[in-house]
């Protein structure tokens, strides 16, 4: 017998959204209801919580396949827009990462190591329609007689692309400030020197894993909104880390878990795919990522109840610490208080930033929404689940 008040199944939500009956509110609107009628009645009234979340995510980036030529060839090196590819893979296929810079960028010819082009500026000029200049290079075989291809292409030209990435949405991620006397230039913005700034990234209450901290619902084959189009979730990501401290309803107070994630490139849009320069880091990618949370019983009401105000994250020094893999922290801080504008540190008032934007979560946990009421996204049951913890609710 189910320790549960309320037990509902994947099935079961998904009839009730095909015949127009679900009941789907995003997470921002869950914290309200779980507040008024608490965790059991809150599972009785809603079926789905939709989450979101739109900030840079480095590890990113895509598969293409770029079609034969005559005679045939076996890509050993590939670019795009003079951006490199890995091509170690077979024959056509290669790998774009959103790092990865332009040999010929003009920026870096004047400010060595700044970049302002890189493999996710690629990603969003093919999803917003335009054409990219691909060169490949090979070595000859019987099988593959080719040496060298140069052709414009725009993303329908593409028989495959697949956006693949390896680590999206982290679980909670550090509140950065720099307690050195210089400013550093970090993939977390640049970092004034003297604590004079604090920057930090993630939608909080809105956040994927914050709202299923356990993952009892988002594993392998969970279906997911993912740069405007469908996506699934293909394991944990890497540095998935669910031994990470955890407080109230399980939530981490450091970077906890991760999920790699993947879609049809063609299926997604420049508004959820953007190509994003770092002063003094380098290139990476946006990514718009959206995970619909089933309301299974009442945990996952309580887990997709949280606030703001209940979620925790560490304050870290960049300027020493962090390059040098030391875990200290200057103190633990609450996402309402990031929020608010201001946080105190070591006495002093730090203003804060967003790399995030919380205003695209919010939309996209509300698109989410519309598509799963209009019954055209069904909610996936994992065929496996994350690596996790035990937990104890007495904590």
């Amino acid at each position: 017998m189910s320790e549960f008040v309320v037990n509902k199944t994947y099935a079961e939500i998904n009839a009730r959204i095909k015949a127009g009956e679900a009941v789907v509110v995003t997470a921002e609107e869950m914290i309200d209801i779980v507040e008024k009628d608490g965790p059991v009645e809150a599972a009785r009234k809603v079926d789905v919580v939709t989450t979101g979340t739109f900030s840079t995510m480095c590890s990113s980036g895509a598969f293409f396949n770029f079609g034969q030529t005559i005679p045939t060839i076996k890509a050993q090196k590939v670019w795009v827009n003079k951006v490199q590819a890995y091509a170690g893979l077979a024959a056509i296929d290669f790998y774009l990462g959103a790092t990865e810079p332009a040999e010929d960028d003009p920026l870096n010819k004047v400010y060595p190591g700044e970049f302002r082009y890189g493999g996710g500026h690629i990603i969003e000029d093919l999803v917003a329609g335009k054409k990219v200049f691909l060169e490949a290079k090979a070595y000859p075989t019987d099988c593959y007689a080719n040496r060298k291809c140069k052709r414009e292409m725009t993303l329908a030209d593409f028989p495959h692309a697949l956006l693949c990435n390896p680590r999206n949405g982290y679980q909670n991620y550090n509140c950065a400030v720099n307690l050195s006397d210089k400013t550093v230039y970090t993939y977390m913005g640049t970092l004034k020197p003297k604590c004079r700034n604090a920057n930090y990234c993630s939608a909080g209450q809105l956040s994927p894993l914050l709202n299923d901290p356990l993952y009892r619902t988002i594993g392998l084959g969970t279906r997911i909104f993912l740069g405007g189009g469908i996506g699934y979730v293909t394991w944990h990501g890497s540095q998935h880390n669910p031994a990470a401290p955890r407080g109230k309803n399980g939530v981490p107070l450091r970077p906890a878990g991760t999920m790699m994630v993947q879609g049809d490139l063609k299926q997604m849009s420049a508004d959820w795919l953007r190509g994003v320069s770092i002063q003094g880091y380098g290139c990476s990618l946006a990514v718009g990522l959206g995970v619909p949370i089933p309301i299974l019983n009442e945990e996952m009401a309580r887990f997709t109840g949280v606030s703001d105000a209940e979620i925790f994250t560490q304050v870290v020094d960049y300027g020493h610490d962090y390059t040098n893999g030391i875990a200290r922290t200057y103190g633990e801080v609450s996402y309402a208080q990031l929020k608010s504008g201001t946080i105190e540190v070591a006495g002093k008032k730090v203003p804060t930033a967003p790399l995030s934007s919380y205003v695209k979560a919010v939309e996209i946990a509300e698109l989410l929404k519309k598509r799963i009421l209009e019954g055209s996204f069904l909610l996936a049951e994992p065929v496996a689940s994350f690596p996790t913890v035990d937990f104890s609710f007495d904590k």
